[in-house]
């Protein structure tokens, strides 16, 4: 069976402190199986529960149910992640929710900070040729 990924958008996204849940919806999820397009129904998996800081997908046990007329394909989550174009979109939806590692998140407090700080020389610069300072002009031009 080759299934691909013809649309993949969320109906809702809802997140807490730890997880982030994508509900699907029938006109929002359709894939095709052997080159026929099947819609998703909602009678079993409805949501794709992903973990925050780690990025995994917690409920690789869901199955989706995929409808063409009275045929229904059920594809399990553990399915799903094998095929590239489903992990890229849904990647591309959870990826403003994730949570960054402590590190990523000190290093980018240095940037900004260390940014501030080459501003904050810039105006204090600014300040001493405003006030005709020259050795404050000096003193701060060696800072930068």
């Amino acid at each position: 069976m080759v299934v691909t990924v013809k649309e993949f958008k969320p109906y809702h996204i809802k997140a807490d402190s730890a997880k982030l849940y994508v509900i699907v919806s029938p006109p929002y999820f359709t894939v095709y199986i052997n080159k026929e397009e099947y819609q998703f129904v909602p009678m079993k998996a409805r949501e794709i529960i992903v973990n925050r800081r780690t990025k995994m997908i917690e409920n690789l046990e869901a199955e989706f149910a995929f409808q063409k007329g009275e045929n229904i394909i059920y594809i399990a989550m553990s399915e799903l992640i094998l095929m590239p174009d489903f992990v890229i979109l849904l990647d591309s939806i959870a990826a403003p929710f994730y949570i960054g590692t402590t590190e990523q998140i000190n290093v980018e407090n240095e940037i900004i900070i260390d940014e501030l700080e080459r501003l904050n020389k810039i105006r204090l610069i600014d300040k001493a040729l405003d006030e005709r300072d020259e050795d404050a002009f000096y003193t701060l031009l060696k800072l930068l």
